[in-house]
This record gives structure tokens, sequence and C-alpha cells, in this order.
């Protein structure tokens, strides 16, 4: 009887399930797979390998091994995750949850304007903010940013030509920290507040009971948001693209835009591919170690 309803109960979680399980099958798998596929063939979208492509093994991995503009791109998107994500998402958007729950800015009359500017970034579409941002960066004086800092005297800067990648940076810290915040705001206001009020019985100061107790029974959330903005900016390519373009020259040509290009500038799909793979291998190498870092946890 028991073999009966577990077999039940198996089909009817299948059943929830499958809408969703096909979805990430069509979507998810099956590109991936094809990825890994292609990255062993010459395919590309004109000359011979277009119409008849061929296997060619690991040429097109050792061909990345000696492309300096892949090691390149690579570089940039560490640079850009460490910056945007760990320090400008992270750490800030961390630091300002704190604040904010420590001194509830939600009691202000001014609450409801608060709270539409804090998750006015989660609503609006990836490319209506970079191309705003585009806007606002214009290099000329008619750029909102220069127009802003023209009293202080300096300027016309051009932000997306001589100070790119900081640009792409700033854009999207601003991108997720809405986000951040919100995350970790809950996150605080869950701290029992008997445990906050032992500490402070025992002589803790702020830092020390924000250091030693507060931070420690966040560690999961942390490394749950970690995880989702580290493989969010790593694979990051409409918001860069369209505000740069991955220039000038190469200055933030991430690995997502190298990808691209290499597939659909240079037609070389099957070399595409192989980056593409090599980006998915270093995402899986991530999460796993983010995975054992839960379990320990747990």
């Amino acid at each position: 009887m028991r073999r009966v309803r577990g077999w039940r109960d198996a089909l009817t979680v299948v059943g929830f399930l499958s809408p969703a399980l096909v979805l990430v099958g069509a979507f998810i798998l099956w590109p991936a797979v094809w990825a890994v596929v292609q990255s062993f063939t010459n395919r590309a979208l004109t000359g011979p390998g277009a119409q008849n492509p061929s296997f060619v093994g690991l040429a097109n991995y050792q061909r990345l091994l000696s492309d300096t503009g892949f090691f390149g791109s690579i570089g940039r998107t560490a640079v850009f995750t460490f910056t945007s994500a760990v320090i400008g998402q992270t750490v800030l958007g961390l630091g300002i949850a704190y604040l904010m729950a420590e001194r509830p800015l939600w009691k202000l009359r001014l609450a409801p304007v608060f709270a539409a500017v804090l998750i006015l970034p989660l609503a609006v579409p990836e490319t209506v903010a970079a191309l705003a941002w585009a806007s606002m960066a214009n290099g000329t004086e008619a750029g909102l940013i220069n127009r802003m800092i023209a009293p202080a005297g300096v300027g016309p800067v051009s932000w997306l030509q001589d100070h790119a990648m900081a640009t792409v940076i700033v854009v999207n810290t601003w991108r997720g920290l809405s986000f951040a915040m919100v995350l970790f705001l809950a996150a605080f206001e869950s701290v029992p507040s008997s445990v906050l009020e032992a500490s402070v019985v025992d002589g803790a100061t702020p830092w020390q009971q924000l250091r030693r107790v507060t931070l420690p029974m966040l560690r999961r959330q942390i490394l749950i948001f970690l995880l989702l903005t580290v493989v969010t900016t790593v694979g990051i390519f409409g918001l860069v693209y369209f505000l740069t373009r991955g220039g000038p020259g190469s200055a933030t040509e991430l690995i997502g835009i190298y990808i691209y290009a290499q597939a659909f500038q240079f037609f070389e799909i099957g070399y595409g591919s192989a980056a593409a793979v090599v980006l998915l291998i270093l995402l899986i190498a991530g999460g796993v170690y983010y995975v054992r870092l839960m379990r320990e946890e747990l």
C-alpha cells in the first residue's frame, strides 16, 4: 500500500514539475548540449563551415589557449565581477541595509517615495536602463552627468570613452544594488532581537555585535546572494553591450561580448561555442564551490 502511494506521489510531483522541466530542458539544457557539440566542429555562418561543418576535435580549445583576446576578456570579466558584484552590490548593499535596519527610514513621511526609488532599477528593463545611462553619460555638454558637474568647473567628460569600464561598473552596481538591499534588509530583520539584546548585556559594542553575532547568522543569505549575483554578472551581456559594444577598443569586452563577437560578428560558431563551454565550466566550478560552502552551513 505504501509503495502504491509512493508512486502516486511521485507521479503527482512529476506532473507538477513537468512544465518547468520542459522549459529548462528546451531553453537551458539543450542549448548547452548543442554548444558543447558545436565546440568540436568548425561550424560557421559563412564559407565551407556553413555548408559542410566537420569535426575538428580540440582544435578550437587549442586556439583559445593562444588567444590573448580570450584571456583578456576573462581578466576584464573577473575585475568587473569583483568590483560590481562583490564590492558594489554585496558589500555596499549589506552596509546600506544595515544602516536602514538600525535607523528605519521606512517610518519617514517620504517612505513611499524612497521605496519607489529603491525598487526602480528592478522595474526598468535592461535595455531601457542601458540606453538611459548612455544618454546621461553622453560625453558632450548636453549629457546629464556633465551638466551636473559643470558648476564645479569640471568637464565635459567622455564617460563612455575615457572611463568606460568604471562607468559600466557603476551602472551594473546601480542595477543590482536595490535587490541586494531588499534581500539583506529582510535578513537583518530576521535576526532575533533576543540574541542582539543578550550580546548588549554581555558588553558587545555595535561593531562587535555586527561582526560576531549578526554577520555569522546571515552567512547563508550572504552566500546565496553572492552565488546569484556572481553568476549573473559573469555572464552579463545586454547591459554592457548596449552601453559600449565592448569598446572603446576592447576596454569593456567581457567574456559574454567576446563570445558574441566570435560567433555572430566573425561568424565562427564553433570557436564561439568553445569559448562558451569554457565559461560554462567556470560557472559550474564556482557553483559547486558555493554548494560545498552551503553544505558546511547545514
